[in-house]
């Protein structure tokens, strides 16, 4: 059984019971997460509101709401923790952000460790970029197939540089998968789940083999966005965290990659064509 709250309907989203709620409001939560053994954090403020406070105080009023309910929250966490030169990314690495957002995201995990033990288990499961049919927003739909009605491609760096992804069908049959296990684990455990690390150019091949003639690929026009950015909070952010596109950074956990098992998750070339050809579609 799976219950979404929201301010605003889930539309299409088959199979979940929707209840009307803002997470500002701790009794919405609470009537919310009632009868449920697990909940999944999928809160944020827009991409140029994570600062004040914002984000910070969305999750303190989750957990206020969890405290002593016995219940376990499973939150996506992103690489942002992580400075630039950090490239090799494992459960234990020292968290060193490079931007105020990764100063937000550390923060915020250090409320999640703080709250469980208290009547709560925190199960952080870390991810790359996401990608994935009919994932709007990300990445891939909102830079690099942006243009590709055109038939261009727009990536964000050199395409030698690896980057890390996360195919979001793969990253929900992860978190069923830590969650069946959960009474084994410790009252608070940070998850690596490394998804596909590949390079820019194996990305656009992956794509350009679904489109209806060759694409040509083309840069991201950071210093034009950059002077946008002075006028357009959103691109300003965008722009900020454009180091992630200029240094390789891989997510490694062995204890994950065992309980996820050697033949988990979709090959790339598959993922990669299913993701494009639903942006394709739209």
């Amino acid at each position: 059984r799976v219950i979404g709250m929201a301010r605003e309907n889930l539309a299409g989203l088959d199979g979940v019971e929707f209840i009307a709620g803002d997470v500002k409001n701790v009794a919405d939560t609470r009537r919310a997460v009632e009868e449920a053994d697990i909940v999944v954090y999928g809160v944020n403020p827009s991409y140029d509101k994570w600062d004040r406070g914002r984000a910070e105080g969305m999750l303190a009023r989750v957990l206020l709401a969890l405290r002593g309910s016995g219940k376990t929250l499973m939150f996506p966490g992103n690489i942002y923790n992580y400075g630039a030169r950090q490239h090799v990314i494992r459960p234990g690495t020292e968290q060193r952000p490079h931007r105020e957002k990764g100063e937000i995201r550390k923060r915020m995990e250090l409320q999640l460790q703080e709250a469980s033990g208290e009547g709560l288990q925190v199960l952080i499961i870390r991810m790359g970029d996401f990608f994935g049919p009919g994932a709007g927003g990300t990445m891939l739909e909102k830079m690099i197939m942006q243009r590709a009605r055109s038939n261009v491609l727009q990536y964000g760096g050199d395409l030698s540089i690896r980057h890390s992804w996360a195919y979001l069908p793969d990253a929900a049959r992860a978190f069923v998968r830590v969650a069946g296990v959960r009474k084994e684990l410790p009252p608070f455990r940070n998850f690596h789940f490394a998804g596909h690390f590949v390079s820019g150019r194996q990305l656009v091949e992956g794509v350009q083999a679904v489109m209806p003639g060759r694409a040509r690929v083309a840069g991201v026009p950071w210093k034009m966005m950059r002077f946008i950015g002075v006028f357009v909070p959103l691109l300003r952010e965008v722009v900020r965290m454009k180091y992630l596109w200029d240094e390789p950074h891989r997510l490694e956990d062995g204890e994950m990659e065992e309980l996820l098992g050697s033949d988990f998750g979709t090959p790339f070339h598959e993922a990669i064509a299913l993701s494009a050809r639903s942006c394709l579609a739209e």
